[in-house]
């Protein structure tokens, strides 16, 4: 990784645009000139999970090329956006820039704020503000939560959303008997062998399990991004000192709780 310190960080976030500009003129990559806004979208999916994938490893050499990456995205939309005349990098700046200023009050001006639960709470009834002033007719609360995220994501940001608004589970006992009647619900469902009514059931769990979370102030996508990496690190070595397929199940669970037990 350079040290190099004799541009600032602007001139080098400038070189970056200046390349992706270059990259998009008439004589320049064939590849980036016939890209589109839909067909760059799931690179900016990958590259948004590669950052994951380094933050999970506390890679941070590898994060800051992933950071790089992901601000490579950014640039590539809003060089596209640009071409076409819609707007520049400047306009995305500038909105951010003046948006973290406007919902900082107790920061960059005289708001207050004591707690992180009265940031959020703050940023919220901004940005509401900021809806009306635009002239933007009043939608449903969970408007603003788009239907393409991960589920679980979707799942944690609808909970969240409605709770603002006082639509919740006064505490966590109360949202795990909500999980153990789920369970119930589900044990009844495969008594019908209806593959619908299961299917509703294991998403209705899953939901309930969301709200777990984040009354326990925990992230489900990282939960379980994390319990995939444990489940792969433990296979592996159960893939390693077994023979794949032909080992029983009472030897594979051995090695597995080895795996386990050298955690």
């Amino acid at each position: 990784m350079t040290t190099e310190k004799s541009e600032s960080v602007g001139q080098k976030f400038q070189h970056l645009v200046d390349i992706m500009a270059r990259l998009r003129a008439p004589d320049g990559c064939p590849w980036d000139r016939e890209q589109t806004f839909d067909s760059i979208k799931p690179y900016l999916l990958e590259e948004t999970y590669e950052v994951l994938d380094a933050i999970d490893a506390r890679n941070w050499r590898g994060l800051a090329e992933e950071l790089g990456d992901l601000m490579r995205e950014a640039v590539f939309f809003a060089q596209m956006a640009s071409d076409d005349g819609k707007f520049t990098v400047a306009d995305s700046l500038d909105a951010i820039n003046e948006k973290l200023v406007r919902r900082h009050p107790h920061v960059f001006a005289t708001g207050d704020a004591k707690t992180a639960d009265d940031v959020k709470k703050r940023w919220e009834e901004i940005k509401s503000d900021e809806k009306k002033n635009r002239g933007e007719e009043p939608k449903s609360i969970l408007a603003g939560v788009p239907r393409n995220l991960p589920a679980l994501v979707e799942a944690q940001q609808i909970s969240s959303k409605v709770a603002h608004v006082g639509f919740d589970w006064p505490n966590t006992d109360q949202v795990m008997e909500k999980v153990h009647e789920e369970l119930d619900e589900l044990a009844e469902a495969r008594k019908t062998e209806s593959r619908e009514e299961q299917e509703n059931e294991i998403g209705d769990i899953l939901f309930a399990l969301v709200n777990v979370a984040r009354h326990l102030k925990v992230d489900p996508e990282q939960a379980l991004r994390k319990s995939n990496a444990k489940f792969r690190r433990r296979f592996a070595h159960v893939e390693n000192n077994a023979t794949l397929p032909g080992a029983t199940l009472t030897e594979m669970e051995a090695l597995w709780q080895e795996a386990k037990t050298r955690e």
